[in-house]
């Protein structure tokens, strides 16, 4: 049994999230997280709501609520979404939490002590109109790599290029809108990076089963331009961490806050801090190497935008510390899903939101299109048309029709228990040495985490029964040899069992109704497939279950495209 930490790219606390976000981080780590489950691993399994920054204090004051009031609520939003979704987290924390209050000003006092923070006195954007200086996401214009207009002062969404403020063109404060910006001298601490290059270099290097996706992006922030840059990680802010050298007070720094993309990675270690607080459980053995987090297997899931602060910035304040802290092991990053010939955004809100998406269909539908499209290798796209064929075509026609077939002819022909039947004979044991194979290399590639792959083959074990039960037409059989046909349906009824038992990580929902149906708690893995496909013995009851699947109708589609097509108010 290995043990498995994996976290998501924690989300934003400032609206509801899009299927871009969700595909991108939390359904592919839940797929992981679900998986390594089935077969025996520990898992800790932890997400949070990021709730410092602008992004927070902007969306409060839109809402026109006190942040801390605001982010509480949003969080719970958040969380029942993803429960909505199926997503099997441990623990979904806070990053406002007193956890990761004290464990980022530990971390801050400890980088501070090794020399790596340095004091920088910086000219910074103040708006006349607001009475206070911006922090770079309060600050918006034009991209001047890309021409985007809606670029923020940090980075642009659309190149993702790292921006200074001043580098916008025509820039504005996204409070007000007010372009009467000056540049004043103020002082922040910055992280020093460069000091821990050829140590992140050196790290990264070793990293040789990563996805080329994370490594390049990493490399490009290490070597392109003038290489590595020191990070701001404090701003001018009310919410937040406040500044302090572990328990200290920080001369200079008071009224300062930590920047966001410092304390958010954090939370990760917070989080599990907050449920071993609330459970009782040991937080530092999933953490600690000189605790037992030697043995852990940390793997880590987000979208593209993300890597560069889980590559070097989280790993440089991890290095930096001095102390023995777990270092992620694997990196899974994804392109980005678009939306019908365009972006999702959530600040612009373009595109079908969780919530909505939610309304119309039940989880499954959205996970199994989701994680058999994930943009793993290039940029995909969510198109209507795309999601109605890959929800008919995959989950109506091949695994929900399996099941009502078999289920309904063995209780018009049998009963509604498990017949008897004779032995298996040639085309039986054909499919259970085809399964076997189909089964490994499924096996192999969610180990891999190579996400379409998997669905591809998981796909490919549904459409062999399928294949089976049309070659060998039980049906048909039954009119002149009821005993083989009844081999045949006691075969299928426990496949229906087996394809539960491997669809739960993509279709969890689905897979509790097919279990369910077949009257049966037993989950176990199929290492054996012979062993499996004779789990539910002769006499065995069971139900026909309701439609798994229900259609997608042209209908339905042409409502959804429509009613989806603008923005989000």
């Amino acid at each position: 049994m290995a043990r498995i930490l994996i976290t998501s790219a924690i989300p934003y606390i400032n609206g509801i999230k899009h299927l871009g976000n969700l595909v991108g981080s939390q359904l592919p780590a839940d797929l992981y997280a679900r998986y390594c489950r089935a077969r025996g691993d520990e898992v800790m399994f932890i997400c949070a709501t990021d709730e410092h920054g602008t992004p927070a204090e902007l969306a409060a004051k839109k809402a026109g609520k006190p942040v801390a009031e605001f982010c509480a609520e949003m969080h719970e939003v958040q969380a029942k979404i993803g429960a909505g979704f199926g997503l099997s987290f441990d623990h979904f924390g806070r990053s406002s939490s007193p956890q990761n209050q004290v464990l980022t000003q530990h971390f801050a006092g400890k980088l501070a002590d090794a020399g790596l923070i340095e004091e920088v006195s910086e000219s910074q954007v103040y708006s006349n109109a607001d009475g206070r200086f911006l922090p770079d996401r309060y600050i918006e214009g034009t991209c001047p790599n890309c021409g985007y207009e809606n670029a923020r002062g940090d980075q642009c969404e659309n190149c993702t290029k790292q921006l200074d403020p001043t580098d916008l063109i025509n820039p504005r404060s996204a409070i007000s809108g007010s372009t009467d910006l000056e540049v004043r001298e103020t002082k922040h601490l910055y992280l020093r990076q460069s000091a821990l290059k050829d140590q992140l270099d050196e790290w990264i290097d070793s990293k040789t089963d990563w996805p080329v996706l994370t490594t390049s992006i990493a490399k490009k922030w290490l070597h392109d331009g003038d290489g590595l840059q020191d990070r701001g990680i404090t701003r001018d802010l009310d919410w937040g961490v406040p500044v302090k050298k572990g328990t200290e007070d920080w001369p200079g720094m008071e009224g300062k806050v930590f920047y966001v993309w410092f304390d958010a990675p954090i939370e990760y270690i917070a989080a599990t801090k907050e449920w071993a607080d609330k459970t009782g459980g040991d937080w530092e053995r999933w953490w600690r190497t000189d605790k037992g987090a030697d043995d852990v297997r940390y793997v880590q899931f987000m979208g593209k935008d993300n890597v560069p602060f889980h590559t070097l910035s989280f790993p440089a304040t991890i290095m930096g510390s001095g102390e023995p802290w777990k270092l992620v092991d694997y990196i899974k990053s994804f392109n980005y899903l678009n939306y019908d010939g365009g972006q999702f955004s959530t600040s612009q809100g373009r595109g079908i939101f969780q919530d909505q998406a939610l309304e119309i269909l039940p989880a499954d539908y959205w996970r199994w299109w989701l994680l058999s499209h994930a943009p793993e290798n290039s940029d995909s796209e969510f198109t209507w048309e795309n999601f109605q064929a890959g929800v008919n075509k995959d989950l109506a026609d091949v695994l929900g029709n399996f099941v009502s077939r078999v289920t309904k002819f063995c209780r018009s022909k049998f009963s509604e228990a498990v017949p008897e039947g004779g032995a298996f004979g040639e085309a039986e044991n054909a499919l259970i040495a085809d399964l076997t194979t189909k089964i490994r290399a499924y096996e192999t590639h969610i180990s891999a985490m190579e996400i379409r792959k998997a669905a591809s083959e998981l796909r490919g074990i549904w459409v062999a029964g399928n294949e089976y039960l049309q070659a060998e037409a039980p049906w048909s059989t039954f009119k002149t040899d009821p005993d083989k046909a009844a081999g045949q349906i006691r075969l299928a009824l426990n496949l229906i069992r087996l394809y539960a038992v491997l669809s739960a990580p993509f279709i969890p929902e689905a897979a509790a109704k097919m279990l369910s149906s077949m009257n049966t708690l037993d989950t176990s893995w199929p290492d054996d497939v012979e062993a499996a496909v004779n789990a539910l013995p002769a006499g065995h009851a069971f139900t026909v279950p309701e439609v798994l699947f229900a259609k997608i109708t042209d209908e339905q589609r042409e409502d959804w495209a429509a009613r989806f097509a603008g923005t989000r108010d």
